[in-house]
């Protein structure tokens, strides 16, 4: 291992980081709150996809979870 390795590191942490931030401030602010809750930051990494692989396993504590409705739940569209 190289003497730049830890810098390396903590560089690739600091992106990682400040990228879901950003996701997180953008999804607080789409509900309409000044304050993150551990709910934007779930919904941040579930809609994000390169996040939703890398953390797609780890469980927020009161993150909650997605909605998602079946399509075949939905009712019908009646065409008129």
């Amino acid at each position: 291992m190289g003497a730049g390795a830890p810098v390396y590191l903590a560089a690739v942490l600091e992106y990682l980081c400040a990228e879901v931030w950003e996701l997180v401030g953008n999804a607080a602010r789409d509900n309409k709150k000044s304050r993150i809750v551990p709910r934007h930051i779930t919904l941040a990494i579930k809609n994000d996809e390169e996040l939703n692989k890398l953390l797609g396993g780890v469980t927020i504590a009161s993150g909650s979870v997605l909605s998602n409705i079946h399509a075949v739940l939905l009712p019908k569209k009646s065409s008129k």
